[in-house]
């Protein structure tokens, strides 16, 4: 899948900027900014990347997706006020659709249940 500003297929770069530490960090600190669509997006990714039964290829994407997220130096700065996190957003909804066949419904659950919490909705 390929967007005008992000080629999913050249995230595999990032790989070296994840980790599950570094993750949490960063999403616990942008959710509010990126929102609740985007903000599910990552939890939904991370929770397939857990999965004992998910393809290399997919969590490949999926470890790519989230350095890109956690790289602050990526496409557009994530210093830059609101379009910081407009690459990020974009990143995380190619990946979210390139992976969707490994969603489960209780990958679904669980990634709602953190968005619940933190949007308290």
């Amino acid at each position: 899948m390929k967007s005008n500003i992000i080629d999913i297929k050249k995230l595999s770069k990032y790989k070296q900027y994840f980790s599950d530490s570094d993750f949490w960090k960063k999403i616990t600190s942008v959710a509010k900014k990126l929102g609740k669509v985007p903000a599910y997006y990552a939890l939904v990714l991370y929770y397939v990347l857990e999965s004992p039964d998910v393809s290399i290829q997919t969590k490949g994407i999926i470890i790519g997706t989230l350095g890109y997220l956690i790289f602050p130096f990526d496409i557009i700065s994530d210093f830059i006020p609101v379009l910081g996190l407009l690459d990020d957003a974009t990143a995380l909804k190619l990946a979210y659709d390139a992976v969707k066949n490994s969603v489960t419904p209780e990958i679904e659950a669980q990634a709602m249940a953190t968005i619940d919490k933190w949007f308290h909705e």
